[in-house]
């Protein structure tokens, strides 16, 4: 019986274990893939305050050393279940079970990708899915943007102020977005609007040099060079296993306030609950509330 079970081991659920650890509670972090998360994926990280650079694998490695030096247990294992057993609650296992006096759902999510081939190849060699992490590293280039609803949007108005320029590629007739960011973006000369197309291709070598669109509705295909994409078609939580014992919006996200506490020795952190911004420095303030919490509810 373990005082805290952590379904995740991304920045907020090892942030969660640590804070748990050094109160003196037993805890198990359990994780389907990646140990650390989707921020494994980025390879250069700039914007978590006191490094002024690393690679999301460095923050990652640093994250589960910490865990492991205090003692808390990770398991490979993918969480399929959690039944409420009153005092305690049972997660199950695709290879087994493990029972836990509180559990913390830090299970996150991840970037709705396109679906084409090589994408996961061009990650970090001109595939992103986050400007506000990745900009930079564009200044002065030729980027596309592939969306049309407001983080598209949102994201077209930030690389506007860094990039050469910047296509925006949707695959609806019209943008889904707020009228003010669009009306923003038209202001702008160095910003093109591409509608009614879906891309069909990554093109390049190493690094990604253009990409192949369609257009739904002629069939009509051309290709657009850029030096990269920034991908903003939404994100996918993984909390539809966990649906019986937490609140779930339209979306699949927890729905949750920054609490973190969701009653009866459930507790949620990091980018798998309802929330404003999804940057590694919330995850981990999330992590560390979420297991805060978790700490009073036991001690009570």
């Amino acid at each position: 019986m373990y005082d805290v079970i952590v379904i995740g081991a991304g920045p907020a659920g090892l942030t969660a274990a640590i804070y748990a650890r050094r109160a003196e509670k037993t805890v198990l972090v359990l994780e389907k893939e990646t140990f650390g998360g989707q921020i494994t994926h980025s390879p250069k990280v700039e914007n978590y305050p006191g490094f002024i650079q690393m690679s999301g694998n460095e923050f990652a490695e640093k994250l589960i050393e910490q865990a492991l030096h205090l003692e808390a247990e990770i398991e490979l294992d993918e969480a399929k279940a959690i039944e409420d057993h009153g005092d305690f609650k049972r997660v199950i296992c695709e290879n087994g079970s493990f029972d836990g006096r509180t559990v913390i759902l830090a299970t996150g999510s991840k970037h709705r990708q396109l679906g084409v081939a090589r994408e996961n190849d061009f990650v970090g060699a001109g595939v992103s899915y986050c400007a506000v992490c990745d900009g930079a590293f564009y200044r002065g280039k030729t980027v596309a943007v592939i969306g049309g609803g407001n983080t598209a949007l949102q994201e077209a108005v930030m690389l506007s102020d860094l990039c050469k320029k910047v296509t925006l590629v949707q695959n609806l007739a019209f943008f889904t977005g707020e009228q003010k960011l669009l009306d923003q973006l038209k202001q702008k000369d160095n910003v093109d609007f591409i509608t009614s197309c879906v891309v069909d291709a990554l093109n390049g070598g190493d690094e990604l040099t253009g990409i192949t669109i369609r257009n739904t509705e002629t069939g009509e295909t051309r290709e657009l060079t850029v030096d990269g994409i920034f991908v903003a078609i939404g994100q996918v939580p993984e909390n539809e296993p966990f649906k019986a014992v937490v609140p779930l919006n339209e979306w699949g996200y927890i729905v949750s306030d920054e609490s973190c506490a969701m009653g009866k020795g459930v507790f949620v952190a990091g980018d798998c609950r309802t929330k404003q911004v999804r940057q590694i420095a919330t995850a981990i303030s999330d992590g560390a509330v979420a297991a805060v919490a978790a700490c009073r509810w036991l001690d009570q």
